[in-house]
């Protein structure tokens, strides 16, 4: 069949942090020569910022650097961290905070500001537009475009109007296009499902750590205007979680009396009973958290992966035609929990190797080898480097054992040791059998501060055309029922955010594996923990999914 197409200079995948940045920055540096460099930005969301979701407690760093005018040009931060507090939860009553003196230096936040990561894109999407960046939303980058060498020419964008069994739906019927380019950039977050593909193509990460990750829930709250203190961050360690289950949470204040809530459960957890929704449901009673909260009320909800591996873990950056920028790189720095300002930063490293190459005249296809160097010597190599054994140490010691050694680390070493931590095993591999694992019993929600998974994806106004393939693909149908099921208790039905999973016993007593794909909100927690690796996460039908207002 042949495609309609249309050709550019560079074609970028994914309107977040990376993929937004990158695209200003070829922008302005064609501007700089005086020459023109077409851009087309692709984004699987209905709109830019429908699909992001982060805390987010932001750092400036890049932003100064791609629009040092950021002020003037109305970028929303709004809110400077006023003062940060660190606590140890004991158990579900008490909690300890941790002097000033005993936090790790990254996790100072002085100068950095409390956003919504959702409208900082939209602002950066407006900058991209106005500098002459074409934006198309509501497309899926279904698969890469290879030539007959096997180098990445672009990407095709998911057919339309197809149904179940994947056949034409009369009269609304449209095939997918190929957006052709002589440089492809994949921003597509983390766990992008393309991006996936060219590590295997490519063996990106045959030399890398394994990648690890974590799942992020968040809610926004409007709360009583006497609890709210602008500026405000909080952040956790501890209870619900512990050393076999790590992670901890956030709490945010926002400008007009919001705050962001939310719990990150690293994907490393190890008993299989666990429920990172209902363990956050759970968290919201804790007294530290809940004299915020109570009163309020809750009105967004939303979840997704998070790529923790840092530098250990970062696979080769680059392969002919094209390259991995952001979290579908992997650059977030865990020990600041944060990964806007790396995200662009690494995108904008990309669009200068990019822009230089398309300015010197090549026709594209080559390896960007000065997009590789010029990240090496840049702060976002040197920030990653201090915080390599981060996470590492957290996984190994525990969180108050590896708490201890990452103060030593950053703030009398400066994250300088002369020795780097390794970990090497998977995070689906890291489940316990259900037979050796303790059954957790969580409390029920009660509807003011906790909530079932339902009543919150309906606040995700997540939606997707019912009658189109099932955008989550089991390599072998039988695994959920006759291995998972047995060993496992088929954890799916609780790691994930969204109900979208359920194993539904008929009136026969037979075990039936439900995937309800319309309840989706895109988080991939599913294609990372799926102890048999039987989950593969590929895009919906463009525009499926949350919509997320302000995440």
């Amino acid at each position: 069949m042949e495609r309609e197409y249309m050709e550019f200079d560079v074609v970028i995948v994914g309107a977040g942090p990376s993929g937004l940045s990158a695209a200003c920055r070829l922008k302005q540096k064609a501007a700089e020569a005086g020459q023109e460099i077409s851009v087309c930005v692709v984004e699987k969301g209905s709109e830019v910022g429908a699909h992001i979701l982060s805390g987010a407690v932001f750092e400036p760093r890049a932003l100064n650097e791609l629009f040092p005018n950021w002020q003037e040009l109305g970028a929303p931060l709004n809110t400077p961290v006023k003062r940060d507090d660190i606590y140890v939860l004991r158990d579900a009553e008490k909690a300890r905070k941790i002097p000033d003196f005993f936090v790790p230096k990254t996790m100072h936040n002085h100068g950095n500001y409390i956003i919504s990561l959702g409208n900082l894109c939209r602002w950066l999407a407006q900058q991209a537009e106005n500098l002459g960046v074409e934006i198309y939303p509501g497309f899926a980058a279904q698969e890469a475009l290879f030539d007959e060498n096997g180098v990445v020419r672009g990407i095709v964008t998911g057919d339309l109007g197809v149904d179940r069994e994947g056949n034409p739906k009369e009269g609304l019927y449209t095939p997918g296009m190929e957006l052709r380019a002589k440089y492809t950039l994949f921003a597509e977050g983390c766990r992008g499902h393309i991006g996936k593909q060219l590590l295997k193509r490519f063996n990106l990460d045959d030399e890398a750590d394994v990648q690890h990750y974590a799942i992020g829930l968040k809610e926004i709250w409007e709360v009583n205007p006497a609890k709210h203190e602008q500026g405000l961050v909080v952040h956790t360690a501890g209870w619900p979680l512990d050393d076999a289950n790590p992670g901890g949470s956030f709490l945010y204040h926002l400008e007009n009396n919001q705050v962001v809530v939310g719990l990150i459960v690293d994907l490393s957890y190890s008993n299989p009973y666990l429920s990172p929704f209902d363990e956050f449901q759970r968290y919201k009673h804790h007294p530290v958290v809940r004299q915020y909260l109570e009163g309020g009320k809750r009105i967004s909800y939303g979840a997704r992966a998070i790529t923790k591996g840092g530098l250990n873990s970062l696979p080769k950056m680059v392969f002919p035609g094209g390259a991995l920028i952001g979290c579908d790189l992997g650059t977030l720095n865990f020990a600041k929990i944060k990964g806007s300002h790396t995200a662009m930063k690494s995108g904008m490293l990309a669009a200068d190797s990019v822009a230089d190459a398309l300015l010197a005249g090549k026709e594209g296809g080559d390896v960007l080898t000065s997009y590789v160097d010029a990240f090496k010597a840049s702060w976002l190599h040197e920030e990653l480097f201090a915080s390599r054994n981060f996470g590492v140490a957290i996984h190994k010691y525990g969180a108050i054992k590896g708490g201890a050694f990452n103060f030593i680390d950053q703030n009398i070493f400066g994250g300088k040791l002369p020795f780097t931590l390794h970990d090497t095993k998977p995070d689906y591999a890291c489940l316990k059998l259900a037979a050796d694992s303790k059954k957790i019993d969580y409390p029920k929600p009660d509807g003011k501060l906790s909530f079932d998974k339902l009543s919150s994806v309906f606040l995700s106004s997540t939606n997707h055309e019912e009658e189109q393939p099932c955008h989550l693909k089991l390599t072998d149908l039988s695994i959920p029922i006759s291995k998972n099921l047995p060993l496992y208790d088929e954890p799916a039905q609780r790691y994930c955010p969204a109900g979208v999973y359920e194993v539904i016993t008929k009136e026969d007593g037979e075990k039936r594996f439900q995937i309800n794909a319309q309840n989706c909100v895109h988080c991939k927690t599913c294609d990372i923990k799926d102890p048999s690796q039987n989950i593969t996460w590929v895009a919906p039908e463009g525009a499926g999914g949350p919509t997320y207002p302000n995440m």
